[in-house]
């Protein structure tokens, strides 16, 4: 099943005389995930999480949808770029990568695509507004994985970046990528301005004053179990998702 909805398992020789309902594009980022987890962790979690939707949105609704690759050009932080291999991506260039993709599925016959965002400094938005305007007949939805469901609810001490959600569903994937022991402990530095705290306004956050070792959030409770029931959950979510773009009215 997963070479019928995993483009980066899959040939052609297997989906040439099959009808896809949707896509899904993974979009992520590379940049330091504290000091346990890959560069790619946001590439890798939003593509897993994807294909588990895409298996469910089949054998529950008969929805086919096919992963993309993920796209791994993501949006950073000052404070982040100057770090190690870590690579920040223009809203230029986003928009440019998107726009590629969808100019080439739109001639392939799909007008279905949901990206699943695993970064929290990307934004498609206005790229999706600007699109609906070249592609009035294309739809197109953004959703950022790790906020379908509140963390609180399944995770001790959720933070924001490598923290217990990232590395506890990371371990329920690829424990193999994961060790604690080697981990940081995400300690982090709120702003000072009582403004910016009260979300008065918002200005990008300087990574290298904020956190010590690129993590917001302690990884220490992370456990495989917990990744798996949220990851499991977000799954469920986005295969009724799938489902509802293709078969439901939008609007009433």
């Amino acid at each position: 099943m997963n070479k019928e909805i995993d483009l980066s398992l899959t040939s052609y020789g297997k989906v040439k005389d099959l009808k896809y309902d949707l896509v899904a594009l993974p979009w992520g980022a590379t940049e330091p995930h504290n000091l346990h987890l890959p560069y790619l962790t946001d590439c890798i979690l939003a593509h897993d999480i994807a294909v588990d939707a895409a298996l469910r949105s089949k054998e529950r609704y008969g929805v086919r949808c096919m992963v993309m690759p993920p796209v791994s050009m993501g949006s950073q932080n000052p404070g982040q770029r100057e770090l190690n291999f870590c690579v920040h991506a223009r809203y230029e260039t986003q928009k440019a990568i998107l726009t590629d993709i969808v100019a080439s599925l739109y001639v392939q016959g799909i007008r279905v695509l949901v990206i699943i965002n695993g970064h929290g400094g990307n934004c498609f938005k206005n790229m999706i507004r600007d699109l609906s305007v070249d592609y009035p007949d294309f739809l197109i939805a953004t959703t950022d994985w790790f906020a379908v469901l509140p963390a609180k609810d399944y995770f001790d001490a959720p933070g924001d970046h490598a923290d217990e959600v990232e590395t506890s569903v990371m371990m329920h994937y690829h424990p193999e990528l994961v060790n604690l022991a080697e981990a940081g402990e995400g300690n982090y530095k709120p702003f000072a301005m009582r403004s910016l705290q009260e979300k008065v306004a918002w200005i990008p956050r300087n990574w290298q004053k904020v956190s010590e070792d690129t993590g917001i959030g302690n990884p220490k409770l992370s456990t495989p179990e917990k990744g798996k029931r949220f990851a499991s959950a977000v799954a469920d979510k986005y295969a009724e998702l799938f489902a509802g773009l293709v078969n439901e009215s939008i609007y009433q």
